[in-house]
């Protein structure tokens, strides 16, 4: 029998799922807005309601994503001030990159090319981080020039006019650029390459077993057993109801934005 180990909590995997449907919420009701005079946007936003509706939901889901993002680094906060947890921001846990991404990356590019071998890679990898870290840059970003834009009338008493025209553009092109890395570099990554095919269920369930531990993060494996902690973290199999349930939810995200993702080709260079 195959022996599991715990990678992420029930609040990460349901803080996960937060992310997912604001995310998707957030494109489905924003490309519409960005390519209004294609046919499937103006399709789309009559069938719920209007442009002035999806401007609503738009709106609802922008505010979930920062719900979720702030559920994200308040308990970070609470570790980094309260509990004195230097590890968080550098470590072999941490998600901030270190040298040794930069070199996993080399490493990485020598092994596609049959030049050297495989990298051993520790809790995240160096893509994992990246992708981690865009959605800082996204809410910074996006999220900032979209609440300049919803609240125009108040910021208009401090900045100037020309600043709504700046983000505009740069609200509709970054979001227009993060909505084609997630559903294609991120869906690859996670899910679509050939070791991960067709699903990756460690979000869903949370658990991921030994074979897959030791062999794809050798490093943080072997630091477990070295730490005599892999014993702490070892759990029963994913149930077959759970298993089932991320099969079904991972499969309509990644369905839903490569749908979208040949949408956005359409609108773009069907003009």
């Amino acid at each position: 029998m195959t022996d599991y180990y715990f990678r992420f909590s029930l609040g990460q995997r349901l803080l996960h799922g937060l992310l997912m449907l604001s995310f998707l919420g957030l494109v489905i009701t924003g490309m519409p807005l960005r390519f209004n005079e294609a046919g499937w946007a103006i399709w789309l936003s009559h069938t719920l309601g209007g442009f002035g509706v999806m401007g609503f939901f738009h709106r609802t889901f922008a505010l979930l994503l920062t719900l979720c993002f702030i559920l994200h680094l308040a308990p970070i906060s609470y570790r980094l001030v309260i509990r004195k947890e230097p590890g968080l921001l550098w470590g072999p846990d941490s998600l901030v990159p270190r040298p040794k991404d930069f070199l996993d990356l080399l490493q990485h590019v020598r092994w596609f090319f049959g030049l050297g071998p495989r990298p051993c890679f520790g809790r995240f990898t160096y893509w994992e981080k990246f992708d981690y870290w865009a959605v800082f840059w996204g809410m910074a970003i996006i999220g900032g020039s979209g609440y300049i834009l919803w609240l125009r009338t108040f910021v208009s008493r401090f900045l100037p006019g020309w600043i709504f025209n700046v983000a505009l553009l740069v609200h509709g092109e970054e979001a227009l650029l993060a909505a084609g890395f997630i559903f294609t570099i991120h869906f690859f990554n996670s899910h679509l390459r050939p070791e991960k095919f067709p699903m990756d269920l460690v979000i869903f369930t949370g658990r991921v077993s030994e074979v897959e531990l030791r062999e794809e993060r050798s490093e943080e494996y072997r630091r477990l057993v070295e730490e005599a902690r892999l014993a702490s973290i070892r759990t029963d199999p994913p149930p077959l109801w759970l298993r089932n349930f991320g099969r079904i939810i991972g499969a309509t995200a990644v369905g839903i934005g490569l749908i979208l993702f040949v949408l956005i080709l359409v609108a773009v260079f069907g003009r």
